[in-house]
């Protein structure tokens, strides 16, 4: 079900209500860039609730939710939580006490969510540590974290580090474009990456100013052994040469499972002929 950009009111809300908690096959429910009141973030938490709900995937991008409404959601979730498997709540300023509730919810053993978005939460320091440490403690299902647009500095992606190193975390997918990541945070990140072998199998960086060094630091990630990454984004990462880049994919495995590579609006003159050279001549299937 997909009701974009609408204006539910309550009774629509109830409506909404009705259906889940009645014996349907709906299994997603999108109500993206909707305008939801207190009162119809209550009405659909009561569907949410009922037993008969096996909502699997919940999309909630820039609804105006609230830090008031995240906890109403929460509890509503944390009450019939084993069928959801994918929550979206980006967009929203859910603000400190917000995220809160959803780490809750990710640390209930009940919890089999394989896929959150938290884009553009504004997520703070200390919240995000309560994040990384309720996925700490439950991390077992979820496939795939998506941060971007949240601010990270050092102190989260060294919290973020620690859910990698977790021997339970099956992470595959990890998008943290346009975070403010720089060299530092990225040596942190590629160093935790090089320590232990991890499933993650795409990595997004686009929209953070890496430049060369934190490329380097790429590399070193790449020319591990156990490296198994498909998709690597790094389009506007202020990067200017691609040598060291071209040089790990030309002499490592890395190109056996490499599928997508994005470069865009990087400014790296000659160096891209090498590039091209060696995929050319590796006969790969990157895109």
């Amino acid at each position: 079900m997909k009701l974009n950009n609408c204006e539910l009111t309550e009774k629509s809300c109830s409506v909404l209500a009705t259906v889940l908690s009645s014996k349907t096959i709906l299994k997603e429910m999108n109500l993206n860039n909707s305008h939801l009141l207190d009162s119809g973030v209550k009405e659909i938490c009561e569907g949410l609730k009922n037993p008969v709900c096996e909502l699997k995937i919940l999309n909630l991008r820039g609804c105006s939710i609230t830090e008031k409404q995240c906890l109403i959601l929460t509890l509503a979730l944390c009450s019939n939580l084993s069928h959801l498997r994918e929550l979206d709540l980006s967009g929203n300023k859910i603000e400190n006490k917000g995220v809160k509730h959803v780490s809750e919810t990710l640390k209930d053993v009940r919890c089999k969510l394989e896929r959150l978005r938290l884009r553009s939460c504004d997520i703070k320091a200390d919240d995000f540590s309560a994040l990384t440490s309720a996925l700490k403690s439950n991390p077992s299902h979820l496939r795939e974290l998506d941060l971007s647009g949240n601010e990270m500095g050092q102190s989260k992606v060294k919290n973020l580090s620690e859910l990698l190193m977790n021997p339970k975390c099956k992470l595959e997918k990890l998008v943290l474009c346009g975070c403010s990541i720089t060299e530092k945070e990225s040596l942190i990140l590629t160093s935790t990456l090089c320590l232990k072998p991890t499933h993650l199998r795409e990595l997004g960086l686009s929209q953070n100013k890496i430049e060369n060094t934190g490329v380097n630091h790429l590399c070193d990630v790449l020319k591990d052994s156990r490296c198994k990454l498909e998709r690597l984004s790094l389009n506007d990462c202020g990067i200017t040469d691609v040598s060291s880049l071209t040089q790990s994919l030309a002499d490592t495995k890395a190109l056996q499972f490499l599928k997508e590579l994005d470069l865009s609006n990087n400014k790296i003159g000659d160096s891209k002929q090498q590039l091209i050279d060696v995929l050319r001549d590796s006969n790969c299937k990157l895109r």
